[in-house]
């Protein structure tokens, strides 16, 4: 890629990450958490937009890099509810209005930031692997019941950023390798990309359960839960997320502190680390057969891929399918950077936004 001055954006629930990049080298970077009183008084997207705004173009200022040196905006962001393409969206009046209604208003936030300092400075905003990006196959969009059908929104960003770095290391094209990706962090998605596209997922709803998520549950048994009274809409969704996973069984989502106990003799730690770790395998596994077996490699990537008893688990199970590879960590500022320049190198093409509507 060239080197394009990009300010790169990435606001979550809780926290805000930023960086400048110059082509690949990134030059000033943020993170901040943010805590529960702040964002308390930020009730909607737009207000979260403003304090966000404000905290980093304050860090720009005193590290001396001046809001009119940018070229470009490439953000995690969120738009209406869809079915899209991987890729670049340029950010639009129509977008930044959709985004106000988005429930995650982090990534609502991120898309109306972009389109304010587009405004402001006249350059353009992009969106690049949206969350709503949806490639898989019509086969495996079938549910089972006709009122559900499944989505392939996933950890895409960070995946497919993953997923060229690798191909590239193993000398291969993304386009050309068939791999499992395990992003293994608050969620945990299993994905499976042939011929550089995600034809397949389990998602953090129906696959393994995680730090707060229940993941896959048995459907007879979660309706009579749900249908039985004894439960509050709030404890419901709880015992979906929130509530769930490691806090549930554990009462943390601490990984470092898990491994400490397991370390010290917890049984029960273990036991409920490696049921983990086996129902994450278990769905590297579903989409090994969806690949007819033949797959270049497993990539384990995400913040608990950190992890050598975790990783080392998994990989017991699942090593008989293919080369086990450990990326840990997340490399999503560095793909949005990556990806908006090869927008600004004409290497790709950005996408008009057409809210809700199917754009492959």
């Amino acid at each position: 890629m060239g080197n394009h001055r990009i300010l790169v954006i990435n606001l979550g629930s809780t926290s805000s990450d930023a960086a400048v990049f110059e082509g690949e080298q990134e030059i000033v970077s943020l993170s901040v958490s943010h805590t529960t009183e702040e964002l308390d008084r930020c009730p909607d997207a737009e207000a979260q937009m403003v304090m966000r705004k404000a905290l980093i173009e304050e860090v720009l200022r005193e590290k001396g890099v001046p809001l009119s040196s940018i070229q470009a905006i490439a953000a995690r962001g969120i738009g209406a509810t869809g079915r899209y393409s991987a890729g670049a969206y340029r950010v639009s009046a129509r977008l930044a209005e959709d985004a106000k209604t988005a429930l995650h208003k982090g990534m609502a936030a991120g898309a109306l930031l972009a389109y304010q300092w587009s405004e402001e400075l006249g350059i353009p905003a992009y969106l690049y692997d949206v969350v709503w990006t949806d490639e898989i196959t019509e086969v495996a969009r079938v549910s089972g019941t006709p009122a559900i059908l499944r989505s392939g929104a996933t950890h895409t960003l960070n995946t497919k950023a993953v997923a060229r770095q690798t191909a590239a290391d193993l000398g291969r094209s993304y386009g050309d390798v068939t791999f499992i990706m395990c992003h293994l962090g608050g969620g945990i998605s299993t994905s499976l990309h042939q011929n550089g596209r995600i034809v397949d997922t389990t998602a953090t709803d129906e696959g393994t359960f995680s730090a707060d998520r229940s993941g896959r549950l048995p459907c007879d048994k979660l309706m009579r839960l749900f249908l039985s009274g004894k439960y509050s809409e709030s404890e419901l969704k709880a015992m979906l997320r929130g509530k769930a996973g490691l806090i549930g069984y554990l009462h943390t989502n601490d990984c470092r502190e898990i491994e400490r106990r397991i370390a010290g003799g917890d049984k029960e730690a273990e036991l409920i680390y490696r049921a983990m770790a086996y129902q994450t395998a278990k769905d590297i596994g579903a989409l090994a057969a969806a690949a007819c077996g033949r797959v270049d490699a497993i990539v384990l990537t995400g913040g608990i891929a950190h992890s050598q008893l975790f990783t080392g688990w998994i990989t017991e199970y699942v090593g008989f399918i293919a080369p086990v590879l450990l990326r840990p960590g997340s490399m999503e500022l560095l793909a949005l950077a990556q990806g908006v320049g090869r927008v600004l190198n004409d290497e790709e093409t950005a996408q008009e936004y057409l809210p809700g509507k199917t754009v492959l």
